[in-house]
């Protein structure tokens, strides 16, 4: 085969892979995909122009571990697509590329039986645009439209540690635990203990983390997602290491007058893959045995595409990962058989990574790189890497707005697949509660992520997950797997859009019956994804009628409600319905769906002493709010063993939970929501306990300055007491994580409340520390002890903390200090032992306190109402002197405003703040919009404590006097 004929069928795989099937270039130009979020700011929003598209790259590598540096060549073949007199590529300011040996090259078609000639082009200049990585070579003709050109850059640049790009790590390892001391390599490997075969070796190594458009700092290049075209490379490697890549390696050849030492793997060349996906890793891990497999059963589980699997880790850890292999093989047959395509891999290489410190794997193609911790969690960090290998490498987003589509489906996927395989005991049954909860509480803000774009980001992809979890549920599983087989089917080496995947599960959908012809997926998703907000439904029932009013509106806790627009804010929204006197909950299929209209009627419910449940298994991302009649109905239906275990543990935590934060955003009587936590007495479930939890710390905090909380805490030490004795009773060498994590947390909430033996444990702890020798060479004080001890333990133990922060070593560890710091103001229900914080960090100005530890203890104090309390007084007591203190810690005196006055729920606190503002009002300086805030905020929060305080205290006090709670084993 010619070279033009090669680089012709090179062209047509190009356009193959970037075309979407059946588009033309110019739709394949306009065609906007559903934007998900705001841009992430980590990924530069610099398109490069599509005057010339990519056509493979040809790369030589050369790593230095020793000099901690990087040396290479490119060769990007590319095609002209609209006539231009410049090429701009992607690249670094980080990175130096060598402008006067670079040259472009005009490569014509060649003539059959004709040798082929290549024409160097006249480069005018070369530019490196001013704070944007782009690279710009300007030339003095016009490139020719269906002209092929080839770029020839030499480049270098430095390798740093925990750096995006190229980076560099090491770890130690005995000589003799696995490692044979007389192959090391001095030159790489530097012995701690000044050498011999027992010591302590130091390892080095070289990767790349290139998502999402770090290959830019690594070479010149087309740094763009929707670019997939083959990379021909080879790598520089030290004999005593070894090189992974996407690829096989094709062959080992000396470097030509180089060290004797050094060698170039050249790799099979890639099919078309997006740059981010490009990987490798230089090294000395082994490979783990096949002889350490067998310990997972995977004798049902068929493979059609992979052929070799390897498992990479430091010899000492090898049995830390012995079961990774099996667990693989096990959720590749499960990707395979659901998506109905094997793995489009030859090889892949999985490996434990000592000293990786990114927050996700690094995903290449054919060779994924974890941390060490994460390849000894189970199932799903696995299945989520592996799903990637399909969708992202194999099939990829086509602008980084549409990646939130992709990493959702793989989170979807991800968790189901490893609780299909052993009930995934990481998640302690708590998916997807914990995201929906999280969903639940953000997007109910007056102002969700708080601007924080990189949590809009993360917040967008989980609500877009559970939607894909609702679709599923209604639009039933199998209709749902064959939809997105439907999507991923002639896809293969292409990018695709959001409303790909949703024109997919539409054809599905509407082949099955599961959605009539006039309704899309597309309208559906886009009523959910495209805002950061969540919808509240209203069953408002009709019992002499057997039907229901059922309304949506913007669901919001934080108060004052008064979104913008709030009124035009509709979703699709798919009302499943189980009946008391037919009690399914397998059955989610839709009874109705609400087409984004404000008001629908259920019609055919059962009588009127039976009750309903909407949204069941939180089918959809919404909470349910019931008449009052119907909401007592199954508070009294909990409350009986039968009727208890008939309603599944995520709708019992469903209506636990939606009852308190609708009342909590005013829309539910108190009272109604307290009778929903009745039988919470016999719950033993800890899928229903876990919201109680942050229930019980929400409600608490916002009452915590009133009469009423005293016999809240009561009520908490009721509900909480014969739940943990039970788990005390039952607490053995073998039990569940959750049953643990469960005891735990019922300890922390008894011990905040002043429980006798929790306290008194805690101070037997605390008092070894107290009398240890040196106190200060370290902390033999469990953290769980320490707030229990400075809340309830005496002024001596606490003054003791104080002092172990004061004379801090400034060896050990900062976050041990910090910690101490936390607990001193955050935790005391004395306000002396504030005050004497507040007089030593503040008036007197101690030198062992910086200014970010006063703005961390005003931050603490703000966590109830003692503290906030405190430091009010303070500031009243003591203006003019903190004033002049603070005049030039202008950061540092707004903080001091906000955390004193801004947490104030009741009257007597407004009067408290307003009185402040009026003595000294003028004289607020930058923190005069922060206490008008406060004021507004307080004044609104006054409205809901006036309104709801006399609810839950008449509700209180019945409970109390009918449960006759004993509480001789509490303080306070």
């Amino acid at each position: 085969m010619g070279r033009c004929t090669l680089l012709l069928l090179l062209y047509c795989m190009a356009l193959v892979g970037l075309l979407p099937c059946g588009y033309t270039w110019r739709e394949y130009r306009i065609r906007r995909s559903i934007d998900l979020s705001a841009t992430n700011p980590l990924i530069s929003d610099v398109r490069l122009p599509t005057d010339l598209v990519p056509v493979s790259y040809s790369l030589y590598l050369h790593p230095d571990l020793q000099r901690a540096t990087f040396t290479g060549t490119v060769n990007i073949t590319m095609l002209c697509t609209k006539r231009t007199n410049q090429i701009t590529l992607h690249a670094h300011h980080d990175l130096r590329v060598d402008e006067v040996n670079l040259s472009v090259v005009a490569v014509p078609a060649e003539p059959a039986g004709a040798s082929a000639s290549s024409s160097t082009l006249r480069i005018r200049r070369v530019d490196r645009v001013p704070k944007k990585p782009l690279l710009v070579i300007y030339f003095h003709d016009d490139l020719v439209v269906g002209t092929s050109y080839e770029a020839r850059l030499h480049f270098d640049g430095n390798i740093w540690e925990n750096t995006e790009g190229i980076f560099e790590g090491k770890y130690k390892q005995r000589a003799s635990d696995g490692a044979d001391a007389s192959d090391d390599d001095t030159s790489s490997e530097e012995s701690v203990n000044g050498g011999g075969g027992m010591g302590q070796y130091e390892h080095k190594y070289v990767g790349t983390y290139f998502r999402p458009h770090n290959a830019r700092r690594v070479f010149p290049c087309f740094d763009e997602p929707a670019y997939k075209v083959p990379f021909q490379v080879a790598i520089v490697r030290p004999k005593t290491h070894h090189t992974l890549f996407n690829t096989e390696l094709l062959r080992t050849v000396e470097q030509t007058g180089s060290p004797s030492a050094l060698v170039i793997d050249v790799f099979e060349q890639t099919h078309p893959m997006s740059t981010f996906a490009f990987g490798f890793l230089v090294s000395d891990l082994t490979q783990v045995s096949d002889e350490l497999d067998g310990r997972v059963d995977t004798s049902n589980v068929t493979m059609a595409g992979l052929k070799q699997l390897r498992v990479w880790a430091r010899p000492d850890f090898h049995a830390n990962v012995a079961l990774v292999r099996d667990r693989v093989r096990l959720i590749l047959g499960k990707l395979e058989a659901y998506w109905g395509v094997a793995l489009p891999l030859n090889k892949l290489d999985i490996v434990a990574l000592p000293g990786f410190s990114y927050v996700k794997p690094a995903d290449n193609w054919g060779l994924i790189v974890f941390k060490e911790s994460e390849l000894q969690q189970g199932y799903y960090s696995l299945a989520q890497e592996l799903i990637y290998q399909w969708l992202g490498s194999w099939i990829t987003p086509h602008w980084w707005s549409d990646a939130h589509v992709n990493k959702a489906i793989a989170g979807f996927l991800s968790a189901d697949t490893a609780i299909q395989i052993d009930g995934a005991p990481e998640f302690e049954g708590k998916w997807p509660m914990t995201v929906l909860y999280s969903i639940y509480y953000e997007f109910s803000k007056r102002y969700p992520h708080s601007r924080i774009t990189a949590m809009k980001q993360e917040t967008t992809c989980s609500k877009t997950e559970l939607v894909l979890r609702m679709l599923n549920f209604t639009l039933g599983g199998d209709t749902f797997r064959h939809g997105l087989q439907k999507f991923i089917q002639h896809r293969e080496y292409r990018t695709f859009y959001g409303d790909d995947v949703w024109e997919a599960l539409t054809k599905q959908a509407h082949l099955d019956g599961r959605l009539c012809e006039s309704v899309t997926v597309n309208k559906v998703v886009d009523s959910w994804i495209t805002k950061d907000r969540i919808p509240m439904v209203r069953v408002m029932r009709a019992y002499d009628k057997g039907t229901a009013i059922v309304t949506q509106r913007l669901y919001l806790r934080e108060r004052p409600h008064d979104v913008p627009e709030q009124d035009k804010m509709l979703w699709w929204i798919p009302l499943v319905v189980v009946r008391q006197d037919s009690l399914d909950f397998t059955n989610t299929s839709a009874t109705k769906w609400m087409k984004q209209v404000r008001e629908v009627e259920l019609d055919d419910l059962p009588a009127a002493d039976q009750f309903i449940i909407v949204n069941p298994e939180e089918i959809g991302p919404f909470p349910v709010n019931y008449d009052e009649r119907n909401w007592n109905m199954l508070a009294n239906y909990l409350q009986t063993d039968i009727g208890r275990h008939r309603i599944p543990p995520y709708t019992r935590a469903k209506l636990l939970h939606d009852a308190w934060n609708l009342a909590y955003a005013g829309d539910l009587n108190f009272a109604t929501a307290f009778n929903m936590t009745l039988f919470m007495l016999h719950e033993r479930n800890h899928l229903v306990w876990y919201p109680v939890f942050t229930l019980i710390d929400h409600i608490g905090r916002h009452i915590d300055m009133s009469a009423v909380h005293k016999k809240f805490e009561t009520y908490v030490r009721t509900l909480l007491t014969p739940l943990y004795e039970e788990l005390i009773d039952s607490q053995s060498e073998h039990e569940e994580t959750w049953e643990a994590n469960l005891r735990s947390l019922a300890k922390s909430f008894l011990c905040r409340a002043g429980y006798k033996p929790c306290i008194e444990e805690a101070q037997r702890a605390f008092r070894k520390w107290m009398e240890s020798s040196d106190p200060e060479m370290g902390n033999p004080v469990a953290n769980q002890y320490i707030c229990p001890v400075f809340k309830w333990g005496t002024p001596e133990e606490w003054e003791f903390g104080l002092q172990r922060v004061i004379n801090f070593p400034e060896g050990r560890v900062k976050s041990e200090r910090t910690y101490l710091l936390k607990t001193l103001a955050g935790c005391p229900s004395q306000p002396s032992k504030i005050e004497r914080l507040l007089m030593i960090t503040v008036l007197e100005n101690n030198g062992n306190f910086t200014d970010n530890d006063i703005s961390l203890i005003f931050k603490m104090l703000s966590g109830g109402s003692t503290g906030y309390t405190t430091l009010f007084n303070f500031l009243k007591d003591n203006w003019d002197t903190i004033k002049l203190r603070f005049k030039d810690r202008e950061s540092l005196w707004d903080n001091m405003i906000n955390s004193a006055t801004g947490l104030f729920t009741t009257q007597e606190g407004y009067d408290l703040v307003s009185r402040l503002y009026v003595q000294h009002q003028g004289e607020f300086g930058t923190a005069e919009h922060i206490i008008e805030k406060s004021l507004k905020n307080i004044k609104e929060e006054t409205k809901w404590s006036d309104e709801n305080l006399p609810v839950i205290e008449l509700w209180l006090d019945t409970f109390l006097a009918t449960n006759g709670a004993a509480n001789q084993k509490f303080y306070g």
